[in-house]
């Protein structure tokens, strides 16, 4: 059974920095794509970060370039997304999700499998 756990959402300062983790079980990241995604109030669900973590391209949406990263603990089977210089705008409902194959695709309705938000506030 594939499943999506995320975690390390909360409220920081504009300007701080926060991780958020998404862990799997029932498959590995090797063979899948990943993708962030948030939500913020009132608007589309966006992908800010897709990625074949096992090595390959990523795509960064504008808002989010050179700010976020994202990186893999294959021993853990978690992939992680570190936020740094957040803003006020950044706040939102933030989603991993994961498809399978190897092209990195940012429309959200190709992914197969969604771990259920985690709430980032980033206060000015």
């Amino acid at each position: 059974d594939v499943q999506l756990q995320a975690s390390g959402g909360g409220l920081v300062q504009a300007g701080g920095s926060l991780r958020l983790s998404c862990a799997a079980s029932g498959f590995r990241f090797d063979d899948y794509t990943v993708g962030w995604f948030r939500q913020a109030p009132g608007k589309e669900r966006e992908a800010i970060i897709c990625s074949r973590t096992s090595g390959g391209s990523t795509y960064y949406a504008d808002s989010v370039e050179g700010r976020f990263t994202i990186s893999r603990d294959t021993a853990k089977n978690t992939v992680y997304l570190q936020m740094n210089s957040l803003k006020p705008e950044d706040t939102a409902v933030y989603y991993c999700a994961a498809r399978q194959g190897v092209v990195v695709i940012t429309s959200r309705s190709r992914y197969a499998y969604w771990g259920q938000g985690t709430l980032v506030t980033v206060s000015s």
